[in-house]
């Protein structure tokens, strides 16, 4: 099929869609290609997320009018709609047309709404006539029109939109648009599936013993990505440099403010993607002195808990932390994860012992009373939201839910998956009280009931999410929940 469009885009991976007889390009490529003899204009459907003054978007039209092409749109339309006092004159006959197209509807809206516009269609079929005319006077590609409801409805707002923000419920809208102004009809596909509308990155490693998913678990992140239309892929440490491919990162590897997991959510973040956990969550819950402050300042239960300074630790700190605390207690380094760097002390020279080793990684660790219980809680939130339930075990004839053995292999305990409409429902609170302490990402809030109440443990950025287990109710629903949580996060990002 002979090319009639040249698409102009930012990123190469805002354009989802498989339509013949488009040229796509790079906004950098066309900006710098040498200008050639032609034998007659190419028609530009400039599609770059900004169109700002002196951006890439303004360029683009820039040049194709200098080229003698014929973008879309021009640099008029540009200027038109840049700002609201120009483009005044316009808005009271097209308040006209609006307030007589509601007067014919027999359900009209009851609440101020977005209408979207693409090459002059509309999403809502009811308002097409003010569409067209919408079009008729800006030729922009893709806009959207902000109408509020009051004594008379009016025209708040006319914004272009870039790609970018083509969420997935208006992905078939925009193609069958695109289709239409362009003529290229929709050829049959031997391959019913649509292609994906996002890419998400799972950062893992492979051989990370104690990973926070195991592969059973990312085959299905991956298989729910492909129902939900979200390439899945796994990358490691080494495809740093790749990361702006995609639209948003996981972390599936445990992470820690010193190496490679903290720097894959910095620049996550920095390119404007969801991550999960982002970096203020793994800086607030891989420090356990931070989460201590935290927790306590808000009034949520916690075993008592003292920190003791390397430089200040002497007869005096032991007999205070004795008294307070009394035998067994645990003694934690603020940055352990899985039950490492934690030690139970059942007398002086083993709280001496544990604090000289704990001392030599951190100047400030933790000493809190020692509350055993058969098993832990661990409630797993997303988003502000119970994800999971499951009450892990203590490893048989330990006091800890993995025993971390002297020879560097570990034993886990059991483990008890539940709905979460079954956990005690003071669990349940507790916990999403104290997630939202961190943030609204996905945390594993780990606690302990006894006859004396609930109390919070932890708080994970990087909570387990295996097969087997924390999947045990919902099972591959606990995978789409996840995916479409990015799914939302992408297309909010993108409207705001």
């Amino acid at each position: 099929m002979p090319v009639r469009h040249t698409v102009i885009v930012d990123r190469i991976k805002d354009w989802k869609w498989a339509v013949e007889g488009l040229e796509v390009t790079l906004a950098n490529d066309y900006l710098t290609r040498q200008a050639g003899a032609q034998k007659r204009p190419i028609r530009i459907i400039n599609l770059c997320r900004h169109y700002t003054y002196l951006s890439g978007g303004y360029y683009c039209s820039l040049l194709a009018e200098a080229r003698n092409d014929i973008p879309m749109p021009t640099v008029a339309d540009i200027v038109d709609l840049s700002r609201q006092s120009l483009y005044a004159f316009s808005i009271p006959d097209l308040e006209r047309l609006l307030e007589n197209t509601m007067k014919r509807l027999a359900s009209p809206p009851e609440a101020s709404f977005d209408l979207h516009i693409f090459f002059g269609t509309c999403d809502d079929h009811r308002f097409r006539r003010l569409a067209s005319e919408l079009f008729d006077i800006f030729r922009y590609p893709l806009l959207r029109l902000r109408i509020e409801c009051g004594k008379e409805w009016k025209i708040r707002s006319i914004r272009p939109m870039g790609l970018h923000q083509v969420t997935a419920a208006l992905s078939d809208f925009f193609e069958t648009s695109l289709r239409s102004y362009t003529r290229i009809p929709r050829r049959k596909r031997h391959d019913s599936r649509k292609p994906a509308l996002y890419d998400l990155a799972i950062l893992y490693d492979p051989n990370e013993k104690l990973a926070p998913s195991n592969k059973a678990a990312l085959e299905r992140f991956i298989r729910a990505g492909q129902r939900m239309r979200v390439d899945v892929e796994l990358i490691q440490k080494r495809d740093y440099s790749r990361l702006s491919e995609f639209d948003a990162l996981l972390l599936r590897e445990t992470t820690a403010i010193d190496n490679h997991t903290f720097r894959f959510a910095r620049k996550a973040e920095a390119e404007g993607m969801p991550v999960i956990d982002d970096p203020k969550s793994i800086i607030r819950c891989t420090n356990k002195v931070y989460m201590w402050e935290r927790l306590t300042s808000q009034k949520l239960p916690t075993p008592r808990t003292i920190p003791l300074n390397r430089y200040r630790f002497d007869e005096e700190a032991m007999c205070r932390v004795e008294d307070e605390l009394g035998y067994p207690m645990v003694l934690k380094i603020p940055d352990g994860s899985f039950s490492r760097g934690m030690f139970k002390a059942e007398n002086r020279a083993q709280l001496a012992e544990s604090a000289h080793k704990l001392f030599s990684h951190s100047r400030i660790i933790l000493a809190q009373e020692f509350m055993y219980t058969a098993y832990d809680w661990r409630i797993g939130i997303l988003g502000g939201k119970p994800l999971y339930a499951c009450q892990y075990k203590q490893a048989r004839g330990h006091w800890q839910i993995v025993n971390h053995k002297a020879d560097g292999s570990t034993v886990p305990g059991g483990f008890a998956t539940m709905p979460v409409e079954d956990v005690p429902k003071e669990v349940v609170n507790t916990a999403l009280k104290a997630a939202a302490l961190i943030g609204n990402g996905l945390y594993g809030v780990d606690l302990k009931q006894n006859d004396d109440g609930i109390f919070v443990i932890e708080i994970n950025d990087n909570p387990n999410i295996d097969h087997g287990i924390e999947d045990k109710v919902l099972k591959q629903g606990l995978y789409e929940t996840v995916i479409n949580e990015f799914i939302h996060r992408i297309e909010s990002m993108r409207n705001e």
